[in-house]
């Protein structure tokens, strides 16, 4: 089985759709995943997404299934460099997560005092059991830290959302902290995340990464990737520091 997951294109957060740039990556995301066979489409709620999602629908005469907990992740946090009001709970700064080295852990991160008092942990299991009840109807079916196998399968299913709550669902399928994806990895708008599982041993499955946060689609048509998501390179550039 493969999962592709797409992120929504260059975004227009206050209207919650896309820019013009990300109208353009959109549709040429579009070209790519219509050469592909493709099982289901999902997609979260917010506009951004719905949009992303659109263009490939559109091309392929083809509909979505909307779930809810492909929405951005928004349990929201006292972030350290953040003050006077809540933030979500990642873009901390490198000298802040430090001094917690429970956030690295894939089974303490979201019970550390910041975490707790945002109500992280609850945000993140209802991520997980939707995914896990998803990959359930497609036939993988979670058992601690693996998958039993029920109908062993090639099919694709695409995934339409956003940067945080992929890194979520990424975490939740190696069994890694998501403070370690959300702050080492960056998925650039309409950027292409493949999965598949390895059935190695009859039954048991595992799932690996085997493409992350993939721009192809824009190099081949001559774009470059949006910088939403990314963080200035060095201090003074002028791009994003916060």
């Amino acid at each position: 089985m493969r999962i592709i997951i797409v992120r929504h294109g260059d975004p227009n957060y206050e209207l919650d759709t896309l820019t013009k740039t990300g109208w353009r990556e959109a549709e040429l995301a579009a070209e790519y995943l219509a050469k592909l066979q493709i099982k289901a489409f999902y997609v979260s709620p917010l506009g951004r997404a719905q949009d992303t999602a659109g263009c490939t629908l559109k091309k392929m005469n083809r509909t979505a299934e909307t779930l809810d907990w492909l929405r951005e992740f928004e349990a929201h946090i006292d972030r350290p460099d953040v003050k006077n009001e809540k933030s979500i709970c990642w873009d901390w700064l490198p000298q802040d997560m430090e001094k917690d080295l429970d956030l690295y852990d894939r089974e303490r991160w979201n019970k550390t005092d910041i975490m707790r008092k945002g109500n992280v942990e609850e945000a993140y299991r209802w991520v997980c059991d939707g995914l896990d009840a998803l990959l359930k109807k497609h036939g993988y079916e979670r058992d601690d830290m693996y998958y039993r196998v029920n109908e062993p399968n090639h099919d694709t299913i695409v995934l339409f959302c956003h940067f945080g709550v992929e890194c979520v669902m990424l975490s939740h399928l190696l069994n890694a902290s998501p403070m370690v994806l959300w702050h080492g990895l960056c998925a650039a708008p309409s950027s292409i995340t493949s999965i598949y599982t390895e059935e190695r041993r009859k039954g048991i499955a595992g799932f690996r990464v085997n493409e992350f946060g993939s721009t192809a689609h824009l190099y081949v048509a001559g774009e470059k990737p949006s910088f939403a998501a990314r963080f200035c390179e060095c201090y003074g550039d002028g791009d994003r520091q916060d």
